[in-house]
């Protein structure tokens, strides 16, 4: 199985990459974070490889940014009712570490956060995780009460709130994430909902 690819960016899609490794392309299904953190066409990138096969889908590549995103991806799917989708989805909306941190405080509302991620199985992947080796770094239980735990909320909720207003656009959520991450990235931390919708409409040439 294939653990690990190195190539250049050939192209980039809505939930894959095609990665050229000696002239050979590899399509590899990656999250909206993955997808947005990607070098430029023809730059080369370094991705975290998780091989499945099935019968009715043949061998399907996964790909990371780090071998800790590889690592929760796996940790998730071994839940009952989370699929690889459901699995990308959460760490689009978390971190390795975010995730370990909402599990140490069963933070339910954080992982729900997630698409398709509904009250039932955000509980469920809480209480399943919980003293499962998520990241190799410490996770601290008293991280609601610090400062910069209570930061993240309030940095992420712009947004969210940019992703869910190209969405009521009828922008298809991937597509939503991908470009406001990037207008984010761009813009700084201080950047309004406004000025994140505005950015991602121009993406998308709107």
């Amino acid at each position: 199985m294939i653990g690990r690819l190195r190539g250049a960016v050939a192209e980039i899609g809505e939930e894959e990459a095609l990665i050229d490794v000696m002239g050979v392309g590899y399509v590899v299904r990656c999250g909206a974070r993955t997808l947005q953190r990607l070098p430029a066409l023809g730059e080369e990138a370094l991705l975290h490889i998780e091989s499945q096969w099935s019968e009715s889908a043949g061998l399907r590549l996964y790909g990371f940014g780090t071998r800790e995103d590889r690592k929760a991806f796996v940790l998730l799917q071994a839940i009952q009712g989370v699929g690889p989708k459901a699995a990308m989805a959460v760490l689009d909306v978390l971190s390795p570490a975010e995730l370990a941190s909402a599990v140490a405080r069963e933070d339910k509302a954080a992982v729900g956060r997630a698409s398709g991620v509904g009250p039932k199985l955000a509980l469920r992947i809480v209480t399943e995780l919980k003293d499962k080796p998520i990241t190799d770094g410490p996770v601290f239980l008293g991280a609601p009460a610090t400062a910069a735990a209570a930061a993240t909320p309030a940095k992420a909720a712009p947004t969210g709130d940019a992703v869910a207003a190209l969405m009521g656009l009828g922008v298809a959520e991937v597509n939503a994430r991908r470009v406001v991450e990037a207008a984010a990235a761009k813009l700084g931390d201080e950047a309004t909902v406004q000025q994140l919708i505005k950015a991602g409409l121009q993406e998308l040439g709107r």
